[in-house]
């Protein structure tokens, strides 16, 4: 599993209605993609669950290198590029996904929490952590699901987490959720991943 996230910011006084309307038009766009887990299309509003920014957030669970790469390389994404400039494409390493109890239930809110990995930490020990957490988050209430990644280069853990209410039991920055494409969900291995 790889995750992926890219962030638009826009200025305090962007109408995020633009946002709304693009991810009404062209969101079902990769409810087929081969080789997607689940791709979230995410906003955050300016003083909407505490955000302080107008934001378009999108992030993606791969579940191979070719589907993201046929996304980022084969003419899907050149349309957000074309539209918006191209933005800081992050890209971590899965660690663990988990299905919650309302698996089944429409996602309502995302959570993401980042966090540095402590410089002379047992990595081992970190990433046992950071899996496990995805499956407390995973059994918490109303949540959909949870997943747990890395990324080695600046040793950040993420964790991500889909709730069916707003008012989730997880900390981080909360996330409107306007479409979920899960083509490949089901195939998403569960548990830690090494």
């Amino acid at each position: 599993m790889h995750a992926l996230q890219y962030e638009l910011t826009f200025p305090a006084d962007y109408d995020m209605g633009i946002i709304r309307a693009r991810v009404s038009r062209i969101g079902h766009l990769l409810d087929g993609w081969e080789g997607l887990g689940l791709k979230t299309y995410l906003m955050r509003e300016r003083g909407v669950h505490g955000s302080p920014v107008n934001q378009y957030a999108p992030f993606y669970l791969w579940n191979t290198v070719e589907g993201m790469n046929s996304f980022l390389w084969g003419g899907a994404f050149q349309g957000l590029v074309d539209d918006f400039g191209r933005p800081e494409v992050q890209h971590w390493t899965g660690l663990a996904y988990e299905e919650g109890a309302a698996a089944g239930a429409p996602a309502r809110v995302a959570v993401r929490r980042r966090r540095t990995v402590p410089e002379g930490a047992e990595l081992s020990g970190v990433m046992a952590d950071a899996a496990a957490e995805a499956g407390r988050l995973a059994g918490l209430d109303g949540a959909v699901c949870a997943a747990a990644a890395v990324d080695p280069r600046h040793w950040e853990v993420v964790h991500f987490s889909l709730w069916d209410h707003d008012a989730p039991e997880a900390s981080g920055e909360v996330f409107q959720v306007l479409h979920v494409s899960a083509p490949e969900r089901d195939l998403l291995a569960r548990g830690h991943q090494w």
